[in-house]
């Protein structure tokens, strides 16, 4: 299976399209230089494969290239903002 992540209008998959995606990770452009990562799914296919991190360690590079700040709204990048010290310079501080 190709796990390759493309990037697609304010998201990350893997998949054939964006549309038949198997896992994807989406966000929302805000305010400041600010990004809003709000949704999070992976296939019950691909469970088990750290997909959902390797899609958020994406949508992290990118929000670094960019000079961009993530805000963690989605439970899993939330619960992944507060175990992964790897992040802290890329959370959006209240």
């Amino acid at each position: 299976m190709d796990l390759t992540i493309k990037q697609g209008v304010h998201e990350f998959y893997i998949g054939e399209s964006s549309k038949k995606a198997l896992a994807r990770i989406c966000y929302t452009p805000g305010d400041d230089n600010i990004i809003v990562a709000d949704h999070t799914f992976v296939d019950e296919s691909l469970r088990g494969q750290n997909i959902a991190k390797l899609l958020l360690d994406h949508l992290v590079e990118y929000a670094r290239s960019h000079n961009l700040v993530i805000q963690p709204v989605c439970s899993y990048v939330v619960k992944a903002f507060e175990k992964y010290d790897s992040y802290k310079d890329i959370k959006h501080s209240y």
